[in-house]
């Protein structure tokens, strides 16, 4: 087998390297594409896999300034390989967090939560009172929209799959703070037009499905709307019908989180 558990020797702390141990590292879809060798961002071989994680500062080389032992960091950008136990990073590769918050809150902090806020920041101006529909809503980023909007005043429709025990994740969702929870069959029923006699239509959807998923939320959008896809769990293409762009002239759009930042790095 190509992938197998090894052990390694913690490299020798350099001067500017911080010994960490992690805590807590979580699996995302891209940490399993860049294992597969599908995914844009490649670490040379032999890598280590996992690309978010938070850990524990052990101890630092003598030109570290900004971190000490104790300290709680995560990664400052993709391709660190969390997956271990321990290991030696230059300190610029490390953030440093609060040690008050939840260690599994740290652990997925950097990715998911930051693409649910440039999402909602970056494509539309929306104001308190506005609206937003999103599928996978019980996924990451979705749940992290949930909040986000609900602390900006912003009204979100979350689309999820039907699942046994339905009730429970709608429950869930709404204690988050979501409006409003529907199945991805209900987004073709006319019931839906009761959601917006409360509501105004959304003039944002976001998107990490693909396929049906994306078409049937597409519906609901308001004219000259954006859609923003960031991921595409279907594995399936996004499909337009044509008079969503002739009569209703909506725009598509795509976001990756790792672009964003290499995009604005220059501005830390």
């Amino acid at each position: 087998s190509l992938y197998r558990l090894k052990d390694l020797e913690v490299p020798k702390l350099g001067d500017c390297d911080v010994h960490v141990k992690m805590l807590a590292a979580p699996i995302n879809p891209a940490d399993i594409n860049m294992i597969q060798g599908t995914y844009p961002l490649l670490s040379p071989l032999p890598a280590v896999g996992g690309n978010e994680g938070v850990g524990e500062v052990l101890e630092v080389g003598r030109r570290v300034t900004a971190l000490k032992a104790g300290d709680w960091v995560i990664p400052a950008d993709s391709g660190l390989g969390t997956w271990r136990t321990q290991g030696a990073f230059p300190e610029e590769m490390l953030l440093k967090v609060p040690r008050d918050i939840p260690v599994l809150c740290a652990a997925t902090l950097s990715v998911n939560p930051c693409t649910a806020f440039r999402v909602l920041a970056d494509f539309e101006s929306l104001a308190p009172g506005d609206s937003v529909i999103q599928n996978a809503a019980n996924s990451g980023v979705g749940q992290a929209v949930i909040q986000i909007a609900r602390a900006s005043g912003i009204k979100t429709i979350n689309v999820v799959r039907d699942r046994p025990d339905l009730p429970k994740l709608v429950e869930r969702l709404m204690a988050l703070g979501a409006d409003h929870v529907v199945t991805e069959e209900m987004l073709r029923k006319p019931e839906m037009k009761d959601i917006f006699k409360s509501i105004p239509r959304p003039r944002l959807a976001l998107n990490c499905v693909g396929g049906k998923s994306t078409t049937e939320m597409l519906r609901h959008l308001e004219p000259k709307g954006t859609m923003v896809t960031y991921g595409g769990m279907a594995k399936q293409p996004v499909m337009v019908p044509v008079s969503a762009f002739i009569f209703r002239d909506v725009r598509l759009r795509g976001f990756w989180m790792t672009q964003w930042r290499k995009e604005h790095a220059q501005g830390e």
